[in-house]
C-alpha cells in the first residue's frame, strides 16, 4: 500500500497489510481502525459480525507469531484500486449509519477509511471544539500537498467559530475572534469586512439571512467539513459522498452516449436502476407517423411549432396559412384556423416570442409581408415598402416589438409591429435571418455564401461564417452558440458561432438548390432533423455525423421540419406532396418494448399512446 502522506509512521503505512488498528483517541471515544468513531467495551472497540458474534480488532502490534503458526491464511495484498473501492464502500455505509459493518469491512480488508488525524479533525469540527480542531491542523499540515492551504482552512474554521459565537449572543467573544484570530491571518480582507458587519445583527434569524448561513449545528458544520476536505488529499480524507458522485457521473455518461435518449430525467440515483446500463429504445423516439395532415391543397413549404408548443403553423403554395392546435396530453393536432388572403404562396413563417403574432413571407417574387394576430385571427399589418422588394425571410427581435425582414434583391429592414420602417441596411442580399437573444445583433446569410452579424445600434457588421457553397437556410440553437446550415449540394453543417469554426458535417441528406429548413430539437436540443430531396426526414444525434433515423412516408421533397420545443417526442415535416406529417413514438408502446434494456431508467422516455390520424 502507498503511504497516505508525508509524516506517517511505519505502523500507519503498514495498516492495510497488518490489519486494523485502534487509531488515536478523540474527545468522544475511541477512533476505530476505519478512522471513524465507534463504541467501546471496557476500553476496547467491539464490533459484531452477521451472526452477532463479537469481534475484537487486532492490537497496535504486528500480527503475532502464534497467529501465523495457528494457520491463519495470509491476506491477499490489495491493489490500489481495490483499496479505493473498499474505502468508497466504507464511506457510503458509514453515511447510511451502518458503522458496525464498516468496522468489519475495514478489519477484514486491512484497510483504513481515513487517516486518524483526519478522524480527530472531523470529530472536533462536528463537536464545535474549535481550539482542538485548529490544533489538528498542525498534524494535517505534514500530510498535505500544499501546506499553504492551512491558512485557508484555518480561516474557514475561525469564520464558523465567529458566526456561532454571534448566534449564541457572545458578542465579545466573537469580536475577539475577529480581531485577534481572523484579522492577523491577513487572508481575504474583503470577507473579514463583511463578517464585521454581522456584529450589527439584532437576532439569530437576522444573522442567518444576512450571512446566508444555516446556523449553528450539524448542517453548517457538515457543509464546513465539505469545504475543508477539498484541501486534503483523498488518501487522508475521502471527498464527501464520493461513491454517489461517481455513480451519478456514470449514469450521466450513459445518457449522453444513448443515441435515443430524449427525455429529461431526475438527476437523482433513485430514478434509475444501477443494475443495468441505461439504454432507450428506438420505439420511444419520434420515428413513427402519428398523423397526416392533408388540409392544404398544394405543396407545403414551411412548418413551425409555436414557442410554447401548443400550436403548429403551416404555410403552403396554395397561399394559405393553417394554424393547428396541439393537444399536449394526446399529442394530436386539430385545425384551429386558416389564414387567407395572401397574394403569393407562403414559404416562411415566424412566431413572435410571446406567440401572439405570426409573420408570413412569400417566395422570391413576393414583395409583401403579413403579420397576423393569432389570438384574434385578424391581420395586424400588411407591409410592402416597394413592389420591387423581395421579402422572403423574417426574424423577431427578442423584445417582441420589432422584427427584421429582407430578400435577395437587396432589401434589409427593421420594422415595428405596424410595419413602420425603423432602420435599413443597403445592398444586403438576404437569404435567411436570425436575431440573437442579446437583442442587438442580426445574423443574415447572403448571396456571398456567408453569414454576417449586423448591429443596428452602431451600424457595424462582421463576418461570422464562410461557406464554399450557397447557404439555403440556417437556424440557431436556443443558447445562441450553434448554427445549423443547409448548404447547397453539401447538406447540413453545424457551426460554432462563438469560435467561428465548422463543427460537423452530417451525412445522408440529399440537398441540391431547393430551400430546405432543418432544426434543432429533442431534450436539451441534442438532436438535429432535416428534410431532404429524396423524400425522407433525417435525424442525427448532434454529436454523430451518421443519421440515427431515416423517416419514410412522404412522396416528394421534404421542405421543412420542426421539432416541438416543449414535447421532445413530437416532430412535424412539410412536403411538396401536399401533406404535413406528425411523427412520434411507436403506437402502443409499453415497458415490454424495452427489448431487454434498462426498463426502469427509460420509463421516463415512454410517451402516451397515440393513434394515427
Amino acid at each position: 500500500m502507498q503511504a497516505n502522506g508525508a509524516g506517517q509512521d511505519r505502523d500507519s503505512e503498514l495498516s492495510c497489510q497488518n490489519g486494523a488498528q485502534n487509531g488515536e483517541s478523540s474527545s468522544s471515544g475511541v477512533a476505530h481502525s476505519n478512522g471513524l468513531e465507534s463504541g467501546t467495551n471496557n476500553g476496547n472497540t467491539v464490533s459484531s459480525n452477521n451472526n452477532g458474534v463479537s469481534v475484537q480488532p487486532a492490537s497496535n502490534n504486528a500480527t503475532s507469531t502464534s497467529d501465523v503458526n495457528s494457520g491463519v491464511k495470509k491476506k491477499k495484498r490489495l491493489s490500489q484500486s481495490e483499496e479505493d473501492v473498499i474505502r468508497l464502500i466504507g464511506q457510503h455505509l458509514h453515511d447510511l449509519g451502518l458503522n458496525q459493518t464498516v468496522d468489519l469491512l475495514m478489519q477484514e480488508s486491512g484497510c483504513r477509511l481515513e487517516h486518524p488525524s483526519a478522524t480527530k479533525f472531523r470529530n472536533h469540527v462536528m463537536e464545535g471544539e474549535w481550539d482542538k480542531a485548529e490544533s489538528d491542523l498542525n498534524e494535517l499540515k505534514a500530510l498535505m500537498h500544499s501546506p499553504s492551504a492551512i491558512v485557508r482552512m484555518k480561516f474557514l474554521l475561525l469564520q464558523q467559530k465567529y458566526l456561532e459565537y454571534l448566534e449564541d449572543g457572545k458578542v465579545l467573544e466573537a469580536l475577539q475572534v475577529l480581531r485577534a484570530e481572523l484579522t492577523p491571518l491577513k487572508y481575504n480582507i474583503e470577507r473579514i469586512h463583511i463578517l464585521s458587519g454581522y456584529l450589527m445583527c439584532c437576532h439569530a434569524d437576522d444573522l442567518r439571512v444576512k450571512a446566508e448561513w444555516e446556523g449553528k449545528g450539524t448542517a453548517s458544520r457538515t457543509k464546513l467539513l465539505d469545504k475543508l476536505q477539498t484541501y486534503l488529499p483523498p488518501s487522508v480524507m475521502l471527498p464527501p459522498r464520493r461513491l454517489q458522485t461517481l455513480l451519478k457521473q456514470a449514469v450521466e455518461l450513459q445518457r449522453e452516449r444513448c443515441l435515443y435518449h430524449n427525455t429529461k430525467l431526475d438527476s437523482g440515483l433513485d430514478s434509475v436502476s444501477l443494475l443495468l446500463d441505461h439504454a432507450c429504445s428506438r420505439k420511444q423516439f419520434p420515428c413513427y407517423t402519428q398523423q397526416i395532415l392533408t388540409e392544404h391543397c398544394n405543396e407545403v413549404w414551411f412548418c413551425k411549432f409555436s414557442n410554447n408548443g401548443t400550436k403548429l403553423a403551416t404555410g403552403s403554395k396554395d397561399t394559405t396559412v393553417i394554424v393547428w392546435h396541439v393537444d399536449t396530453e394526446t399529442q394530436q393536432l386539430k385545425l384551429m384556423k386558416t389564414l387567407e388572403g395572401h397574394a403569393y404562396g407562403v414559404s416562411y413563417l415566424a412566431w413572435s416570442p410571446d406567440d401572439v403574432y405570426l409573420i408570413a413571407c412569400g417566395p422570391d417574387d413576393c414583395s409583401e409581408l403579413w403579420l397576423w394576430n393569432i389570438q384574434t385571427g385578424e391581420l395586424r399589418t400588411k407591409m410592402s415598402q416597394s413592389h420591387e422588394d423581395s421579402l422572403t425571410s423574417v426574424a423577431w427581435n427578442p423584445d417582441g416589438k420589432r422584427f427584421v425582414t429582407g430578400g435577395q434583391r437587396g432589401q434589409f429592414y427593421q420594422c415595428d409591429l405596424d410595419g413602420n420602417l425603423l432602420d435599413s441596411w443597403e445592398g444586403v442580399r438576404v437569404q435567411c435571418l436570425w436575431c440573437l437573444s442579446e437583442g442587438r445583433t442580426v445574423l443574415a446569410s447572403d448571396t456571398h455564401q456567408r453569414i454576417r452579424g449586423y448591429n443596428f445600434e452602431d451600424l457595424t457588421d462582421r463576418n461570422i461564417v464562410q461557406e464554399d457553397h450557397p447557404i439555403m437556410s440556417f437556424t440557431v440553437s436556443r443558447n445562441g452558440r450553434l448554427a445549423l446550415l443547409n448548404v447547397a449540394t453539401q447538406g447540413v453543417h453545424l457551426w460554432d458561432l462563438q469560435d467561428r469554426v465548422l463543427v460537423r458535417k452530417y451525412q445522408g441528406v440529399t440537398q441540391g438548390f431547393y430551400t430546405i429548413h432543418s432544426c434543432f430539437g429533442g431534450h436539451n436540443e441534442d438532436f438535429i432533423a432535416s428534410g431532404s430531396e429524396d423524400h425522407k426526414v433525417y435525424i442525427w444525434h448532434r454529436r454523430s455525423e451518421l443519421p440515427i433515423a431515416e423517416l419514410t412516408g412522404h412522396t416528394r421533397t421534404v421542405n421543412c421540419v420542426s421539432w416541438n420545443p416543449v414535447l421532445p417526442g413530437l416532430l412535424a415535416s412539410a412536403s411538396d406532396d401536399g401533406t404535413v406529417r406528425i411523427w412520434g413514438p411507436a403506437p402502443f408502446l409499453d415497458v415490454q418494448d424495452a427489448e431487454g434494456h434498462n426498463a426502469k431508467s427509460m420509463s421516463g422516455c415512454v410517451c402516451t399512446q397515440s393513434s394515427r390520424g
